[in-house]
């Protein structure tokens, strides 16, 4: 079975993207199984990586831990990565937090990612696109509301699943 890949991405993948990535797998495990019996969880693979290399190494930042905790979600073992551009050949789906994101993968990135081509989807978005919203998911890193980010992941992460089971 060929599995959709999701790569979550943000700045420095120790706030948003790792809580997009866990909350994404943990909305997967709840959804339980498809018509065929197969785990949804195990149709998707999800990931997170950063655009920049300033956090590379370092574990989820402990307010976003705490966040992810506090509603029974576990993301011990993950430690930040700057994305790749292989990366872009591998995942089906690139989604960014924020607009700065998009302007950081062109260092990443071939330029040619961003002509978007009717006859070919563009796999990179942004989260909350997802959910019809056209705003960046809150930063935490600079307002401490790691709520709003909680909040707004969620939503994103909930239209963003919505989507790709009912294209399955």
């Amino acid at each position: 079975m060929e599995r959709t890949k999701i790569l979550f991405v943000c700045h420095g993948n120790i706030c948003r993207s790792p809580m997009a990535e866990f909350v994404m797998k943990d909305k997967l495990t709840r959804a339980g199984t498809d018509d065929t019996g197969t785990k949804f969880a195990d149709r998707f693979e999800v990931a997170s990586a950063a655009t920049s290399t300033e956090e590379i190494g370092n574990p989820v930042y402990p307010p976003a831990r705490r966040m992810l905790n506090s509603h029974g979600i576990d993301c011990s073992g993950k430690y930040a990565r700057q994305m790749t551009a292989r990366d872009y050949d591998y995942y089906d789906y690139i989604v960014l937090m924020d607009q700065n994101n998009l302007r950081n993968l062109r260092w990443i990135l071939p330029a040619d990612i961003y002509e978007r081509e009717s006859s070919k989807p563009c796999k990179v978005s942004l989260l909350m696109e997802w959910a019809g919203v056209s705003r960046d998911v809150a930063d935490p890193w600079y307002t401490g509301d790691f709520q709003a980010t909680w909040d707004d992941v969620n939503v994103g992460c909930d239209a963003m699943l919505d989507k790709l089971i009912a294209q399955s």
